[in-house]
């Protein structure tokens, strides 16, 4: 949240440099200027926290700052008491929003640290079957940290090498998929990637939206690419590795398509890990962040994950 935090030191600086000159009695002759300063920082705090909260969530603030204006059967307010009233509403509102921001700061600690801790839980000591990318090493693996003490899946008996016959088989399965040749190069990695999946070839489609992830990182299909290399890597039976992946694709692309697809496919790998706590959280952020935009189909989805988490 480095944009909150620089939002939080401008704010800071800009309003106590307001208020000082709203405290001078040279401020009188100079309201015209002051107020057009306040209209500015006004409108400056309204896009700010548009890009905060993108979607409303946990917005409080008023759409518009309303100057103190003077009560039924009095004369109208001074143009230094109106400034100075809309500099102490603007005070107000700024610590709400600053309270809001470090919530949703702690809330992202805790999603990320639940993905951490499901990433470390399953170290693999043998290459994974089917053309997996995980590196087998001789060399030592680093232990985890002491402090956790994931609940890991039972690990599956090694799976003998594939026959030549096996290997030829899955070789003709993808070349028969088609490769897109459309005009955008982002699009058709993304599109073949989506149909090595959809015939579930679940490796093979898992290293080809990693390369379009890494080649395109910010086009408008990184966020549906993210969500179905966690999506694959779950289907592949790896719900450790999909975890981060989900929530990195929801961190880094928050208001990407598949931002809220990709919590609630978190949720699922955590309880498939046994992480039912953990899952029950993530849901509670999908809920809280998307709940008034996600579509019915997704909101019966959440249903069900919540009710298998044990939420």
């Amino acid at each position: 949240m480095a944009v909150s935090a620089a939002f939080r030191h401008l704010c800071g600086m800009t309003v106590l440099a307001v208020a000082v000159i709203g405290l001078t009695p040279a401020m009188a002759q100079t309201a015209p200027d002051v107020a057009t300063r306040v209209d500015r920082l006004e409108r400056e705090m309204r896009a700010v926290q548009r890009t905060v909260f993108p979607n409303g969530a946990g917005a409080t603030m008023q759409p518009e700052i309303q100057a103190q204006g003077a009560t039924p059967g009095t004369g109208a307010t001074t143009p230094l008491a109106d400034v100075i009233a809309r500099i102490d509403s603007l005070e107000q509102q700024m610590a709400r929003l600053t309270g809001q921001i470090e919530q949703q700061d702690y809330r992202l600690r805790q999603l990320e640290q639940a993905a951490q801790k499901a990433a470390a839980s399953t170290v693999p000591s043998t290459p994974e079957a089917g053309g997996a990318t995980v590196p087998a090493t001789p060399a030592a693996q680093p232990q985890p940290q002491p402090q956790a003490q994931p609940v890991a899946p039972t690990p599956a008996a090694a799976q003998p090498a594939p026959t030549a016959k096996e290997i030829a088989t899955r070789r003709a399965r993808v070349a028969a998929i088609e490769v897109p040749e459309g005009r955008d190069p982002a699009e058709n990695a993304y599109l073949y990637g989506f149909r090595l999946w959809d015939a579930q070839l679940y490796p093979e489609a898992a290293a080809q939206l990693r390369r379009m992830l890494d080649q395109y990182p910010n086009h408008a299909r990184a966020s549906y690419a993210g969500n179905l290399l966690g999506r694959s890597l779950i289907d592949d039976g790896k719900p450790a590795a999909a975890v981060p992946i989900l929530y990195d694709n929801y961190k880094s692309r928050p208001r990407g398509d598949r931002a809220a697809d990709s919590l609630y496919y978190m949720g699922v790998a955590l309880t498939q890990l046994n992480r039912k706590a953990d899952a029950c959280k993530t849901y509670d952020e999908l809920q809280r962040v998307y709940g008034m935009t996600i579509t019915p189909a997704l909101s019966a989805q959440v249903r069900t994950g919540r009710t298998r988490a044990g939420c």
